[in-house]
């Protein structure tokens, strides 16, 4: 059977290291027990658990995936940085095509890895291919997000 949604998963609070719970979908931004600072949030989801994890107030980075494809692998450093320095700003939500597959035709996609960004729930960008960290932060600065 494929995974819904992560549950929660354990996430070191970039101000004061405290290990925190963040969960996959909430009402508002997930911050630190300690500090209070915003968290990064960067959750996984499959196919029935999509629509709860990337409903959030921040848009939503949906990284659809492969455990195969290099690129893909090489992407997943890249979108953890960028969960973390936009922390408050963005949620990263990882899909696994392989055991998410009607993520990927909902979409359309054909090649991996693919970016979408979602606002309100809605496609306002695409990106098809790997990135380097200093493109993506351009291309999330350039995205409509309204």
């Amino acid at each position: 059977m494929a995974p819904s949604v992560t549950d929660r998963s354990v996430t070191p609070c970039p101000t004061c290291g405290v290990r925190n719970r963040v969960p996959a979908s909430a009402k508002g931004l997930p911050r630190c027990a300690s500090c209070k600072g915003s968290l990064p949030w960067l959750v996984e989801a499959g196919d029935a658990g999509f629509a709860a994890a990337t409903t959030a107030t921040v848009p939503v980075l949906v990284d659809l995936w492969a455990p195969w494809c290099g690129p893909c692998r090489s992407m997943a450093p890249v979108l953890e940085r960028a969960a973390t320095e936009r922390a408050g700003r963005l949620k990263v939500v990882k899909v696994n095509i392989d055991v998410a597959p009607g993520v990927a035709r909902r979409f359309g996609v054909q090649a991996v890895p693919t970016l979408l960004l979602l606002s309100n729930g809605r496609e306002v960008g695409r990106q098809v291919g790997a990135v380097g960290e200093a493109a993506l932060g351009r291309w999330l600065d350039s995205a409509p997000t309204g």
